[in-house]
């Protein structure tokens, strides 16, 4: 018995670690999709241009990991929120998003199935 516990705690453990922590799962994404000044802040971070909030310092680590997998470590949730504010970027920003593709995808070796992940609604 206690075996298969453990057995099952380990399996956990690997099914978790494959996922972004849930911290930010709630995360209210309205303030960037509302303040422009908001959103631009939260850019320049990501460009290195400005300063970073400590939820923005935390986003900004998972950038490279999130463009390469195409999200692969995100929850729904998670996936979501991604999609809305990128997609509010490129509409409202589409030169800091050529920025941001250019900072973190330089090579273009992810863009298609990046730009397939923020078209897509699953």
């Amino acid at each position: 018995m206690l075996t298969r516990l453990i057995s099952y705690v380990a399996i956990l453990t690997l099914v978790l670690a494959d996922f972004y922590s849930s911290r930010y799962d709630d995360f209210d994404i309205q303030p960037l999709l509302e303040n422009d000044r908001v959103l631009i802040g939260y850019t320049k971070c990501f460009l290195d241009q400005g300063p970073c909030t400590p939820e923005a310092k935390d986003f900004k680590k998972a950038i490279p990991e999130a463009v390469e997998t195409t999200c692969g470590k995100c929850t729904p949730k998670q996936k979501s929120l991604i999609r809305t504010v990128i997609r509010a970027i490129m509409d409202k920003h589409p030169e800091a998003w050529e920025q941001l593709v250019e900072k973190y995808d330089k090579n273009k070796n992810y863009r298609e199935n990046f730009n397939r992940f923020i078209e897509g609604n699953d």
